[in-house]
């Protein structure tokens, strides 16, 4: 039995008055939107099995109810499968409409109101991940099934990375690394690393650079004078000193001694690192030092060693074109150029010299070798006392006795002997004379020209000092009161 038909539904959806056809072809001929395209005619094999048959001008849908008039067809109605009344058919050509909700005003819930809605019931895990095709038991086997591939590959991890330390074969492995390095005081390198933020380099405008070493939180640094005489001696030149860390300060000269090779400068610098002075005649042979400085423009070099001699007489042209001569001390740690002004110290960190110069031999067409392990360096007894003098007054004078000496050896004896006797000076107030030969001064023997030199340096000015000579095949001994190198 056929359901009553709605009267709402029927008003929109039923045929229009007049089409009892399932489309409606009032309107198609005079649809401006249509466009009829020339086509070819068919095939004549077309038309015999699917054109209409001769006589017929029925379309493909046929009105419920009409009968089956196909030759060889039964006389009778088709099969209605939709109802005649209230049909849904309508114009195929007319536009979509959009109809009011398919739900009673009354029974519309407004837009975005969730409130009163039941609440569905949730998708667990497997429906999410697996859309419910998974069976549970499944589910359980398949992370099982992961759980140990898991182990396994943790444990193959394990082993490859334990067999990376193999070398050639499974006995042979690389040595485990173990906690730092426990540097305990007094070591080197502790002691490195107190000397080095104290010695710093100095260089001037023209690219000459040596070392220097902070002697005082005031700012005061003493270096070598063959380090800044030519910055000194260029009114247009400055010089810059470049601290451990890398920063830089421009260095005023407070005073220079060129018969001693040493020089003080200072900066305006605060929280300075000042190396302490320690006492170079408490020094032995076979001391430890360490030496610190900038040989070859390398920063903060440290290089280690003995003491291989003391009061070794070293001489060499001072910058104002005379002679500078000094008792060293002699170290077997490596000191090369730019080493000069660097600090050395012993095994306390303190200072106990001013590295000033190696010794290198000629090499054949080769000039200069490098440092062959003998190096020299002023005592810090003498740079203290200079210092200071130079600190205080900007400079600084020493004894002097007013002779030129040369070095003899004979079968007998060695020391220096007289050359000439400066008119007016100490030596010529106390009487010695040319070919006079020193062999003492006061309680120090003398071997050269170049002992006999860094003897009367040691005394003081207006000391009165005992000297020793053989004139002849007679033995002197002659007091000599030393009168200032100012004088001279």
């Amino acid at each position: 039995m056929r359901p009553p038909v709605d009267p709402a539904e029927a008003a929109v959806f039923a045929r229009p008055e007049g089409v009892t056809t399932a489309f409606d072809h009032r309107t198609q001929a005079a649809s401006s939107a249509r466009v009829e395209l020339p086509t070819a005619p068919p095939p004549s094999a077309l038309i015999e099995a699917f054109g209409r048959p001769a006589g017929g001008g029925a379309g493909l849908q046929r009105p419920p109810g009409a009968r089956d008039v196909r030759p060889g067809s039964s006389d009778r109605a088709e099969p209605v499968f939709w109802s005649t009344e209230g049909s849904v058919w309508r114009d195929p050509s007319s536009t979509a409409v959009l109809g009011p909700p398919a739900v009673a005003a009354e029974d519309a819930q407004p837009a975005g109101d969730a409130s009163t809605l039941p609440e569905g019931s949730r998708l667990s895990a497997r429906e999410v991940l697996f859309g419910g095709r998974v069976k549970p038991r499944a589910l359980l086997l398949l992370g099982a099934f992961a759980l140990v591939i898991g182990l396994v590959g943790g444990l193959i991890g394990r082993l490859a990375v334990e067999g990376g330390s193999l070398l050639s074969g499974p006995e042979v492995r690389l040595a485990e690394v173990r906690p730092g390095i426990e540097r305990e005081p007094g070591s080197v390198a502790e002691l490195a690393g107190r000397v080095r933020p104290a010695v710093v380099s100095v260089q001037d405008t023209v690219g000459n650079m040596g070392s220097g070493v902070v002697i005082d939180e005031g700012g005061y640094l003493v270096t070598n004078d063959h380090v800044i005489a030519e910055s000194a001696d260029d009114p247009e030149s400055s010089l810059t000193v470049i601290f451990h860390e890398g920063s830089r300060a421009v260095a005023e000269i407070v005073g220079r001694d060129p018969s001693t090779d040493l020089a003080v400068l200072r900066v305006d610098v605060d929280n300075l690192t000042v190396l302490p002075m320690g006492s170079s005649a408490d020094l032995q042979v076979g001391d430890s030092v360490l030496a610190v400085g900038n040989p070859l423009g390398l920063s903060g070099t440290v290089t280690e060693g003995i003491v291989s001699y003391l009061d070794r007489p070293m001489r060499l042209d001072a910058t104002d074109g005379s002679e500078v001569v000094f008792g060293a001390i002699q170290t077997d740690a490596a000191i090369n150029s730019g080493n000069s002004g660097g600090a050395l110290v012993d095994s306390s960190g303190t200072l106990i010299g001013i590295n000033t110069l190696n010794r290198t031999p000629p090499m054949a067409g080769q000039g200069q070798s490098g440092s062959i392990g003998l190096g020299f360096a002023i005592p810090v007894d003498d740079v203290r006392r200079i210092s200071e003098e130079l600190i205080r007054n900007g400079e600084i004078h020493h004894p002097d006795l007013g002779v030129n000496s040369n070095s003899v050896i004979t079968d007998d004896l060695s020391g220096a002997q007289v050359v000439n006797v400066r008119a007016g000076s100490s030596a010529d107030q106390a009487g010695l004379a040319e070919g006079d030969i020193i062999i003492r001064v006061g309680d120090r023997e003398i071997f050269g020209a170049e002992e006999l030199a860094a003897a009367i340096r040691e005394q003081q000015i207006g000391a009165v000092v005992e000297l020793e000579a053989v004139r002849g095949a007679e033995v002197l001994v002659i007091p000599v009161t030393l009168q200032s190198d100012e004088d001279s």
